[in-house]
């Protein structure tokens, strides 16, 4: 139950996370008011959303960690955590930006974090 609470944690912190780092981009195009917001503004919205972030990410990683009676090591939380955020990322960025592609050596990359992963939980 921990693992998954765990992952699901991790999950909507990067949904925010994502959102904060590239949503504003998306939604400089949809909204005029967003556009015309000083750099300032920007930041302080990114960091609106950073917040719901940390609020999912910190107890993702305390509940975790096998040292606070999680089932996972700091090295596995920490691969499992940059798998997320790229499948989180490329669905994001597939639904939001539909200009951008996914091409072959993307998919690459994501298999070899897959194995990455499948690495760092081998005994």
């Amino acid at each position: 139950m921990q693992a998954f609470l765990t992952i699901a944690m991790l999950v909507i912190s990067n949904i925010f996370m994502t959102c904060a780092w590239y949503g504003h981009l998306k939604m400089k195009q949809q909204f005029s008011w967003f556009e015309h917001l000083p750099l300032l503004g920007v930041i302080l919205f990114s960091w609106f959303l950073a917040f719901f972030e940390y609020c999912f990410q910190v107890p993702a990683n305390r509940i975790g960690f096998r040292d606070n009676g999680g089932p996972f090591s700091l090295i596995q939380l920490k691969v499992i955590q940059e798998v997320i955020t790229l499948v989180v990322f490329v669905v994001f960025s597939t639904i939001a930006f539909k200009g951008e592609s996914f091409k072959w050596n993307h998919a690459l990359a994501f298999l070899f974090l897959v194995a990455a992963v499948y690495l760092v939980f081998k005994k």
